[in-house]
C-alpha cells in the first residue's frame, strides 16, 4: 500500500513540474516581442515600345535592359491609342513599374514612366540619344550589377522634381533580391536638372587610377553610356491617364518646331517671288506706247 502511495505522489510531482514548465514557457512567449519584419524591395519593371521605333531607339532600349537586371522586356504594343492596356500587361507580367517608349513619325520618341496600377505616370520627350555602341566610351561595368542612383539637388526644389525622383528611384533602383542581379556595385546612374530638362549619364566607379595600379586608391568616374535628355511634358495622377498633376508650360512639341522652321524657309521664297512680281510690274509701267511712225507700221 505504501509503495502505491509513493508512486502516486511521484506522478503528482511530475505533473506539477510539467504545469510549471508550461506556464513558464507561456510567460516567456508573452514577454518576448516579435521582431519587425524587414521590408523587401520587390520592384519589377516592364519595358516595351510602340510600333515604328528606329534602330537608335531600339538600341537605347537594349542598353537600358542591360543596365537594369530587374527589367522584363515585352513585345511591341500595336495600338498607340490603347494605353489603358498597359496596366493589364504589367499585371500579367507581375510588374509594378512600366517604361513605355512611344515613337511618332519615326523621328520623335516619348518615354512614359509609370507606377502600376494606380499611378502616377510621367510623360517625357527623349532627345540627344547616344547609345553604348555609338559612344564607345572606355568605361565598363559588370552586366547585371546594381548601380547607385545620384540625383541633383535641384530635384528637391520643386514638387514635380520630388515626384519624378521618387518614381525614378523605384524604376532605376535595382532591388537586392532581383533574380538576375549580381552582388556588386560598380557603376552610378546620375540624373541632373539643367534648363528644365533631366540629363541622364552612366559612370563606372574606379577605385584605382588605371595609369598607376600600384599607387594609392583614388576613386574616379569613367563614363560608360548611354546618355540622353528627358524633357518632362505632363504628369498624370493615374497610370497612363487621369487628372493632370503637372504640365510643363515651356514645352513645345517637335512637330510645332519643324512647322516653324518650314514657315521661316517659306518666307524667303515668298519674299523672292514678291520681288519678282514687283520688278515685272515696274517694267510694264515703264514701257512706252507704240509710235505711229514706227518701222513696223510704216513698212507693214
Amino acid at each position: 500500500m505504501a509503495s502505491v502511495l509513493k508512486i502516486q505522489k511521484a506522478n503528482a510531482a511530475k505533473a506539477d513540474a510539467k504545469g510549471k514548465r508550461k506556464a513558464d514557457d507561456m510567460d516567456v512567449d508573452d514577454v518576448e516581442e516579435t521582431a519587425p519584419k524587414k521590408k523587401k524591395n520587390k520592384q519589377r519593371v516592364l519595358l516595351l515600345s510602340s510600333r515604328g521605333v528606329t534602330h537608335r531607339m531600339r538600341h537605347l532600349m537594349n542598353d537600358l535592359e542591360a543596365l537594369l537586371p530587374h527589367v522584363k522586356k515585352d513585345s511591341k504594343l500595336d495600338s498607340k491609342s490603347q494605353l489603358h492596356l498597359l496596366p493589364e500587361l504589367a499585371d500579367l507580367n507581375n510588374c509594378n513599374n512600366t517604361l513605355y517608349f512611344e515613337a511618332r513619325r519615326h523621328e520623335d520618341l516619348y518615354l512614359w514612366a509609370a507606377k502600376m496600377p494606380n499611378g502616377p505616370s510621367i510623360k517625357m520627350h527623349v532627345q540627344n540619344i547616344h547609345t553604348m555602341d555609338e559612344l564607345k566610351m572606355t568605361g565598363n561595368c559588370l552586366k547585371g550589377s546594381r548601380g547607385l542612383l545620384s540625383f541633383d539637388k535641384s530635384f528637391d526644389e520643386t514638387e514635380w522634381g520630388r515626384l519624378t525622383k521618387e518614381v525614378f528611384t523605384h524604376i532605376f533602383g535595382v532591388p537586392q533580391t532581383a533574380r538576375k542581379a549580381k552582388p556588386f556595385i560598380d557603376h552610378i546612374l546620375t540624373f541632373s536638372i539643367l534648363d528644365s530638362k533631366i540629363w541622364f549619364r552612366n559612370f563606372q566607379i574606379l577605385e584605382k587610377d588605371p595609369l598607376q595600379p600600384n599607387g594609392p586608391p583614388q576613386t574616379t568616374l569613367v563614363e560608360i553610356g548611354p546618355r540622353f535628355v528627358l524633357t518632362p511634358i505632363r504628369i498624370f495622377e493615374g497610370a497612363f491617364g487621369g487628372a493632370t498633376v503637372y504640365s510643363n508650360p515651356e514645352f513645345v512639341s517637335p512637330a510645332a518646331v519643324r512647322s516653324a522652321i518650314r514657315r521661316e524657309q517659306s518666307k524667303k521664297y515668298n519674299v523672292r517671288k514678291d520681288a519678282e512680281d514687283a520688278a515685272l510690274s515696274r517694267k510694264e509701267r515703264r514701257q512706252r506706247d507704240e509710235d505711229e511712225l514706227a518701222v513696223s507700221k510704216v513698212f507693214a
